[in-house]
């Protein structure tokens, strides 16, 4: 199979993407304008780059084999993903904006105590390693397998360009990339699903040759109490991971936090269909992968019934989407190492200078470390494997205190403190010892049902003592006078601050609605090179070139309402 024009796709995108991220080498002045886009990015923005901060090629990889396996509970799995993220709307993103700090940590620290920051800081570092390393083993299997490449050297040259944009660009650089890959992964699914609907003979033909159970809410391991476990875990994981508190921190307003939330709400409700019928339609085609083959099954489908340069087109959305997803983390652990490692600890007197190449540093070095993970993941068990238990180990016991302590006026540090290492330990204990000392292996609903369940459970058994005994937390007060002090320095925001982050805003738009003409001249060409779907190919083009008005115009909006310093 000739793959060169796919490859040529992968690296048109590819640069493309590298030297946005050069553009806004230029924009981050400090701190708050590279990890929070100076707290002024657009909802629309933080939200569609939060869908893709969520989503990456694991989606394709894991889900996509939970849904050749078992069929339609791939979508019911991710439908929680749509509820946890309402629920965040409605009660936590408004809730994190309010604090007023920049990233989770800081606030963890102001509310809780610097002795419980340091331990969740490290922590999450390390758990952040791990998850986004793992996925970003399955995106280089993918061309790895797809353009007949070592594996190796593919998980290598991939993760080091993922990195390359986060260090230069920061959260902007970030953003921007998500709209662009939000927009060729969508279109190269749209093209993919009509063509694999063809390939499988229409809708009656799927449905025959497809097990009778295969469009059930529930199968296999995946039950309904390991959906509601799941759920109370994406409530958690959406409303508190601090790669996500990011997006609700960095928009201009509580209500913007909680239209970003409503938004990948909005999205998650109508992509897992879409991105989930085609590898269940391949089930129809082909029902004989089992094993960790079932992973590829996404890929499959796609060499199957996508031409060159469209297969390269869903490689490049699936690659770009790990990318944002990975990327994200990146400038979260690095925007956590920068502003309450260095600046908190080690150097609380370092200039923004000092900062910004501190921040670029770290995402380096963490960004090595997720490529060593990705390498590993295939003696780990796979990509399903590393995710769910490293997310089952950890979630409840990390997450679920600091968003107690959001309404909680009584959780103190020592609380949070031994409610995480009992969750912790309860979690590790479980996973890994009774395996190996009693012989004993939970199911995957009780290993997420313990996991998220056993945190809650001492934390709401901790704030009902608390209340009978009338007690608050003495960092409560503190966290108080520190917000209120904090809210009256924001009050004297700089002229030239303002200024400044509002032209890095409209900045970032216009460069939003240049990759969109761009991406749509791209899908012109490969409908003329294409040979079949050439149509769908132009019609997808012609509206991504139609969508690039809208941030174009809305830059110009920006424009107007930038106020300069003699204006004050």
């Amino acid at each position: 199979m000739n793959h060169t024009v796919d490859t040529i796709v992968i690296f048109v995108f590819s640069a493309f993407v590298l030297g946005i991220g050069l553009l806004f080498a230029r924009t981050g002045r400090n701190l708050k304008s590279f990890f929070a886009g100076g707290e002024a990015v657009p909802w629309s923005i933080g939200g569609l780059s939060l869908f893709m901060s969520f989503f990456s090629a694991g989606t394709f990889v894991a889900w996509g084999s939970i849904a050749y396996k078992h069929g339609w509970v791939a979508i019911t799995i991710q439908w929680t993903m749509c509820i946890g993220a309402l629920i965040t709307g409605l009660w936590l993103a408004p809730r994190w904006k309010a604090t007023g700090n920049l990233t989770a940590a800081e606030f963890i620290r102001s509310r809780l105590g610097t002795q419980v920051q340091k331990i969740f800081i490290y922590v999450f570092i390390l758990v952040s390693v791990f998850i986004k390393g793992s996925v970003l083993y399955p995106v280089a299997k993918l061309v790895s397998v797809s353009l007949d490449l070592p594996l190796v050297p593919c998980t290598i040259v991939l993760g080091l360009f993922m990195i390359a944009y986060t260090a230069v660009g920061g959260l902007w650089a970030v953003m921007v990339t998500d709209i662009l890959q939000f927009v060729i992964l969508s279109a190269a699914v749209f093209i993919l699903l009509p063509l694999s609907l063809q390939k499988a003979g229409g809708v009656d033909q799927f449905i025959q040759h497809v097990p009778s159970d295969f469009f059930s809410w529930f199968a296999g391991e995946y039950t309904i109490g390991f959906i509601f476990s799941f759920l109370i875990y994406h409530i958690c994981y959406i409303g508190g991971n601090w790669t996500f508190v990011q997006r609700y921190t960095s928009v201009d307003s509580p209500q913007s936090a909680r239209k970003v939330a409503f938004l990948f709400a909005a999205l998650y409700l109508i992509s897992p269909v879409i991105w989930m019928l085609p590898p269940m339609l391949y089930r129809s085609i082909n029902p004989t992968l089992s094993g960790l083959d079932t992973e590829n099954a996404y890929l499959l489908v796609c060499k199957l019934v996508l031409p060159p340069g469209l297969l390269g087109l869903m490689l490049t959305g699936m690659y770009f989407s790990t990318s944002a997803s990975a990327n994200t983390a990146l400038n979260a652990v690095s925007a956590v190492f920068t502003n309450d490692i260095y600046k908190g600890f080690l150097k609380p007197e370092a200039t923004d200078l000092q900062l910004m190449r501190v921040a670029r540093l770290s995402s380096w070095f963490f960004g090595l470390g997720m490529i060593v993970i990705a390498l590993l993941v295939p003696a780990a068990g796979g990509m399903v494997e590393v995710v769910l238990s490293i997310s089952a180990i950890s979630g409840g016991p990390l997450l679920a205190p600091p968003l107690w302590a959001l309404f909680s006026k009584r959780l103190t540090g020592k609380a949070t403190l031994w409610i995480s290492g009992i969750g912790l330990s309860a979690n590790l204990f479980f996973k890994i010892l009774a395996p190996w000392l009693l012989h004993f292996k939970l199911s995957r609903t009780l290993e997420t049902f313990i996991g998220i369940g056993l945190p809650l459970l001492l934390l709401l058994g901790y704030e009902l003592w608390a209340v009978r005994t009338s007690k608050i937390a003495p960092e409560y007060e503190e966290y108080l006078n520190n917000k209120r002090a904090k809210k009256a320095e924001q009050l004297f925001v700089k002229d030239a601050e303002r200024v400044s982050i509002a032209q890095q805003n409209r900045f970032g738009l216009r460069i939003i609605a240049f990759a969109l003409v761009f991406t749509a001249c791209m899908l012109f060409i490969l409908s003329l090179l294409t040979t079949s779907g050439s149509i769908l190919t132009a019609g997808i083009a012609v509206i991504i070139l139609f969508a690039a008005v809208i941030p174009w115009k809305a830059a110009r909006r920006n424009a107007e309402q930038i106020i300069t310093p003699e204006k004050v």
